[in-house]
């Protein structure tokens, strides 16, 4: 395997840019606005919105059964064919049409909300596996941690110019507002579709292309997961890896497809404390992705990832006590401290450990895995993150339709405190040292 001895500046700016792009997708769609909006105005099963609630997290997972199905295949492919660039344009062009269709989708449309937020998030989700596998010939893997930091960081930094932008255009999410706030797809698909365009660019195809029949792409690809599930019981620390990095990812997921939701529904915030909580998580979590990616190649990637697990238990455990923590820092201070304010400070602690998390883990697979099998691996990535979705998002859906979402959060921790454990054994390769 060939290493790569300096850092491709130009490349890493161009891969970046995706991050910075999609965020505008995942904020927008997933997390601050539209997943609101679903469950309040589209859907409106008032006041618990637990039927809302419960399809939305179907929708998300039935799109994230698809990445797992096809993730591991598109990537063997594009090892054998060196065709990443093309799968990644098919994936956001096909996640930008999708999601300004999400204008057409009026209160009481719930099956098309459904169908389109699978189809676009099926392409989101796949390009994020797709841009990944181009991580380890970026740099040295002594400068992965950087790397992947930096291209977490720049994408908060673009969620946060979208999602600013679209609140301060569009407004509160309400059936009062609909007519306006309905523009976020359109919104969304532009900045997606932009933004991206310096990584088609800038970003380059290594190795010559060979061309394939489609039919013998899918044999190949399917001969290839194979070989690789095979694999995966010779090398117990990346399976352990794969282990930990789902446990995390199902928390991961529950966490930026219900914050805003749990805000609204269980905290009862206000308009101003949801752009603030916008604000707060965003410019931390780009801070988090940036100095934890820099310890990353100081203290060592799994170091890092081991401790960004237990501040995720830690902001999940803040989160479920916030009206209790709220009570106490009254007493204590002697004057009032209202759920949503506490419920501020667990965000920002939850930022920091948002991009880090996922840069850390990014990176051990990268630095775990041949280069010129990327693709095939971080399919395998892609199918551990996105199985660990459908994992989280049904689990959450069906406790929160016993427990109420309140109570329901707590899988959250139980999730993050297995994905520790999952890594006690993991050991990296030498070279990754």
């Amino acid at each position: 395997m060939s290493v790569v001895k300096q850092v491709r500046k130009r490349e890493v700016f161009g891969w970046a840019m995706f991050d910075f792009a999609n965020q505008a997708y995942t904020l927008l769609i997933i997390t601050v606005v539209f997943g609101d909006l679903f469950t309040r105005v589209i859907v409106a099963d008032a006041p618990d919105y637990r039927l809302g609630n419960l399809l939305w997290s179907l929708a998300l997972a039935v799109s994230y059964l698809m990445v797992l199905i096809a993730a591991p295949v598109a990537g063997s492919v594009m090892d054998a064919t060196r065709s990443r660039k093309r799968f990644l344009l098919v994936s956001w062009l096909l996640t930008v049409f999708t999601t300004a269709a999400l204008y057409l989708v009026e209160p009481g449309l719930i099956v098309l909300g459904m169908v389109l937020i699978v189809i676009s998030n099926f392409g989101y989700a796949l390009g994020e596996t797709f841009i990944a596998s181009f991580l380890p010939d970026l740099g040295p893997p002594e400068r992965l941690g950087w790397i992947s930091g930096f291209g977490w960081a720049l994408g908060y930094v673009g969620g946060l110019i979208a999602t600013a932008f679209a609140l301060a255009l569009l407004g509160d999410v309400s059936a009062d507002n609909f007519e306006r706030i309905r523009w976020v797809g359109p919104l969304a698909a532009a900045f997606f579709l932009v933004a991206a365009l310096p990584t088609f660019s800038l970003l380059r195809e290594r190795g010559p292309r060979r061309a394939v029949q489609g039919r013998l792409q899918l044999t190949m690809g399917l001969r290839r997961v194979g070989r690789s599930l095979a694999t995966l019981r010779q090398r117990p620390d990346l399976r352990d890896l794969f282990i930990s990095v789902f446990f995390m990812m199902a928390g991961i997921y529950i966490v930026i497809s219900f914050t805003f939701i749990y805000g609204s529904q269980v905290i009862r915030w206000d308009e101003s404390t949801r752009v603030a909580m916008f604000i707060v998580t965003q410019v931390t979590a780009a801070i988090g992705a940036l100095a934890f990616g820099w310890l990353q190649d100081r203290a060592g990637p799994l170091r890092i990832f081991r401790f960004t697990l237990v501040c995720w238990a830690l902001a999940v455990l803040g989160l479920f006590l916030t009206p209790w923590l709220s009570e106490q820092l009254t007493g204590l201070l002697q004057r009032p401290i209202q759920p949503q304010q506490v419920f501020l400070g667990v965000g920002a602690m939850a930022g920091l450990c948002l991009g880090s998390a996922q840069s850390a883990g990014r990176v051990l697979v990268a630095l775990m895995v041949p280069g010129s099998e990327a693709g095939r691996w971080f399919g395998f990535w892609g199918l551990a993150t996105k199985g660990a979705a459908i994992f989280g998002l049904m689990g959450i859906g069906l406790l929160q339709l016993w427990l109420g979402l309140a109570n329901a959060i707590l899988f959250c921790l139980l999730l993050f405190l297995a994905a520790f454990v999952a890594t006690l054994r993991v050991r990296l390769p030498a070279r990754a040292h």
